[in-house]
């Protein structure tokens, strides 16, 4: 459940006809869905919670590859996905996010409904993607570390939808990456990135990796600063069990135009907008 509006990250969906393996697909992950329904849900029940989580990635994952496969995935349809993972996601742990900020959002957005971000947030959980998502809602693909695009159907999955992947000990992916990163900016779809690169054990902000702030500046693209606390409470870094029943809060920063930042040296103009990113980020923790 969220308290603060509703997504606001969303395109227009174009009317699709249905087709016998999506309603099949449909058939079978309903079935599924029933079932684990029907699996107790206490906040001790740290298995069922992960057995639901897996179904709601698979639920997604095996549409998109098939469409994939077959030519006929749309941004559209990835969006919805994303959006309804997200949903489910945090519904099956009883996660209550609390939204503060969103006129910064809303402000930012008015007259332009086009204009992509560079979203930027602290690090703390797995739970930090589903959270998200269901607060911004689908129109935002999220730079992800290589090992997730590994993984079998949801690493195939991730990369037909979108997903960004890096690879920091390779430099020429890393340009690469990059350059896809600009490519969906100038097409309207927002980037999500963790410049921290990765989760914080402690809660507590780590130093900052800075591609983010190259692509922002490059394509001086506004940055959306957003503070996410109390995931950590619901699944810790390293850690393997899920509590349910969290209250989350996400803090929604005024947005920072980076067209002035740009015009300073490249690496004052780096440190100047990875300070302020940090400063808001830190102002909510």
């Amino acid at each position: 459940m969220v308290r603060g509006s509703g997504a606001a990250f969303k395109r227009a969906r174009p009317k699709r006809r249905g087709d016998r393996p999506r309603a099949t697909i449909a058939l079978f992950c309903g079935t599924l869905r029933a079932g684990l329904s029907r699996l107790p849900s206490s906040r001790s029940a740290s298995l069922v919670l992960s057995l639901r989580n897996a179904y709601e990635a698979l639920a997604v994952s095996a549409p998109t590859v098939v469409d994939a496969a077959r030519g006929r995935l749309r941004a559209e349809d990835c969006d919805e996905r994303l959006e309804r993972f997200a949903a489910h996601v945090v519904q099956n742990a009883d996660i209550r996010v609390d939204v503060r900020g969103r006129d910064h959002l809303d402000g930012s957005l008015h007259g332009d409904r086009r204009r992509a971000f560079v979203v930027m947030s602290n690090h703390q959980s797995h739970y930090d993607v589903p959270v998200l998502y269901h607060v911004l809602g689908g129109n935002m693909r999220m730079v992800a570390k290589k090992e997730l695009f590994g993984l079998p159907l949801f690493g195939r999955a991730i990369r037909d939808a979108g997903m960004i992947e890096v690879d920091r000990g390779n430099r020429e992916r890393a340009i690469a990456s990059l350059q896809i990163a600009k490519e969906k900016l100038a097409a309207g779809t927002n980037i999500w990135i963790a410049p921290e690169g990765t989760r914080s054990p402690t809660g507590e902000l780590l130093s900052f990796k800075k591609g983010g702030f190259v692509l922002a500046l490059d394509m001086e693209a506004p940055v959306l600063p957003i503070t996410i606390q109390g995931t950590r409470a619901v699944l810790p870094a390293k850690g393997m069990r899920s509590r349910r029943g969290v209250e989350v809060e996400v803090t929604i920063h005024p947005v920072i135009e980076t067209a002035e930042i740009a015009k300073l040296e490249k690496k004052a103009a780096r440190d100047t907008l990875m300070t302020e990113v940090r400063r808001a980020i830190a102002s909510a923790l």
